[in-house]
C-alpha cells in the first residue's frame, strides 16, 4: 500500500479536523469600488454607456451580493458616473440590502410588474443607449430587455467583465490559497480512509463533512472514481466499490468567501502495475511541462501546446486522441470554478500577473483507467507560482 493510503477510519480523520486557523480576510468595500472603476474604464474603451450585471458570480464580484440566477430578474446597472442601480423583486429588497457591500440605489418590482420595462426606463433616465450585457445572463432575459427598450443597442460585455475578473488581487489570491490548502488537507485524509469495499458515495460524504469541519460550506463539487470509471474524466452513472489494484481518482473543491479550490489526486489502492507507474509519471511530466510553458506575455494556448507536444513525444495522442489527453489543459478559476481565460488551443489571451489556472492534463487509457493530477498556479511578473505543490509520486501522492 502506498504511503498514507488507507489505514485509518472516517471517524478518526473527522475528529482530527477543526476550523481553519488564520482565515484570509474578506474582500473590502474599497476593493469592490476599485473593481467598479475598472469596469467603468473598460466600458468607456468599449464605447458602452452602461453595464448590466446579472445574478451570479459577477454580481458578487462587484457588489458582494451572492445571488443565484433564477427566473426573477436581479441585476445591477453600472454607468460611468452614477452610483450603481439594482433591479430586484420588492419582496427580496431586505435580503439584498443585507448583502450589499457597496452603496447603491434600488429599484424594486412587484410580482405583477414588468422588471424589463423597469430596467429599460432606468437606462433611459441614465442616458444609456449602448448597453453592455453580462454574457452569463440568460438569453430569454436579454431578449425581453431588448424588446422593452427597442432603441437601445445591446452588446456583449465579456471583454469588460473578464477584463476585471481574470487578474486577481492579493486579497483574492489569499482567499483562493486558503480554499486550496483546505481541499488538499481533505484530499490527504480521504486517501487515509480507503479500504477494500468502500463505496464512492461513502468517500464523497466524508469529503463533504471534512470540508465543513474546516469551515467551508461543504464541497462545491466532488468526483470520486475507482477502477475503470477513472477512464471517464467526469465519471459514469452509478457507484463503485474499491478493490485491490484499483486506480483512485478524487476531484473536489470548496469555496472561501466565494473563491474556489479544485484539486485532483490519482493513485492506486494497492500495488501499482508497471503501466500505472508509466502513465502516472507521464502525467506528472505533462503537468510540469504546462507549468514551465506558462511564460508571462505568452498566449494561453502555448501551455496546452507544450503539453500535447510532450505527450506526442511519449507516443500518446496526438491532439485529443486516446490514449492521451481528451480535454484542455486547464481553466481559469476564481469566483467561478471555470472562468476565462483557458489553457486551450485558440485562446490567445496573454498570460498576465494575477491570472489563476488549473493545471490538469489528464491521461486516459480507454476502458482501462485514467490519471489526472490537478493543482493550480497563479501568474506573477516573473512566472507561475503553485498554490499547492504537485503530487510527488504514485506511492507517496501527498509527500
Amino acid at each position: 500500500m502506498g504511503q498514507a493510503i488507507g489505514g485509518s477510519t472516517i471517524e478518526k480523520e473527522l475528529a482530527g479536523l477543526k476550523g481553519w486557523p488564520n482565515p484570509a480576510d474578506p474582500i473590502t468595500k474599497n476593493e469592490r469600488l476599485s473593481r467598479i472603476d475598472r469596469a467603468r474604464a473598460l466600458m468607456t474603451k468599449a464605447g458602452a454607456d452602461a453595464l448590466i450585471v446579472g445574478a451570479g458570480a459577477s454580481l458578487r464580484y462587484f457588489s458582494g451580493v451572492a445571488w443565484n440566477a433564477s427566473e426573477r430578474l436581479v441585476a445591477m446597472v453600472i454607468t460611468p458616473k452614477n452610483a450603481p442601480v439594482f433591479i430586484c423583486p420588492a419582496f427580496e429588497r431586505g435580503s439584498l440590502e443585507a448583502s450589499l457591500a457597496i452603496d447603491a440605489s434600488i429599484r424594486a418590482w412587484e410580482e405583477d410588474d414588468d422588471p424589463y420595462l423597469l430596467t429599460a426606463n432606468a437606462l433611459k433616465e441614465l442616458g444609456a443607449e449602448r448597453i453592455a450585457v453580462d454574457p452569463a445572463m440568460a438569453f430569454s432575459m436579454v431578449d425581453r430587455l431588448r424588446k422593452s427598450g427597442p432603441s437601445a443597442d445591446l452588446v456583449e460585455a465579456g471583454s469588460i467583465i473578464d477584463g476585471c475578473r481574470m487578474c486577481k488581487s492579493p486579497a483574492e489570491l489569499a482567499l483562493m490559497q486558503q480554499a486550496k490548502h483546505m481541499t488538499l488537507e481533505v484530499q490527504r485524509r480521504a486517501a487515509r480512509i480507503l479500504e477494500p469495499g468502500i463505496a464512492t458515495d461513502e468517500v464523497r460524504r466524508f469529503i463533504d463533512e471534512a470540508h465543513r469541519a474546516l469551515g467551508a460550506a461543504g464541497s462545491t463539487f466532488c468526483i470520486v472514481l475507482f477502477g475503470k470509471a477513472t477512464s471517464y474524466p467526469h465519471g459514469i452513472p452509478g457507484e463503485q466499490r474499491l478493490a485491490e489494484g484499483d486506480v483512485v481518482l478524487i476531484d473536489t473543491g470548496c469555496a472561501v468567501e466565494g473563491y474556489n479550490s479544485d484539486i485532483t489526486r490519482s493513485y492506486v489502492f494497492g500495488e501499482p502495475s508497471a503501466e500505472h507507474r508509466q502513465i502516472w509519471a507521464l502525467e506528472r511530466d505533462a503537468q510540469q511541462a504546462a507549468f514551465d510553458a506558462a511564460i508571462p506575455g505568452a498566449p494561453c494556448e502555448n501551455v496546452d501546446a507544450a503539453v500535447r507536444a510532450a505527450l506526442k513525444r511519449a507516443g500518446l495522442g496526438p491532439g485529443y486522441r486516446l490514449p492521451g489527453l481528451p480535454h484542455r489543459t486547464g481553466h481559469g478559476i476564481g469566483l467561478s470554478i471555470h472562468e476565462a481565460p483557458y489553457l486551450v488551443r485558440g485562446d490567445k489571451t496573454p498570460l498576465a500577473p494575477g491570472m489563476c489556472f488549473s493545471n490538469e492534463p489528464m491521461i486516459v487509457v480507454p476502458d482501462r483507467f485514467g490519471i489526472r493530477l490537478e493543482d493550480h498556479f497563479y501568474m506573477t511578473e516573473t512566472g507561475p507560482v503553485w498554490f499547492t505543490q504537485p503530487s510527488p509520486s504514485i506511492n507517496a501522492p501527498f509527500g
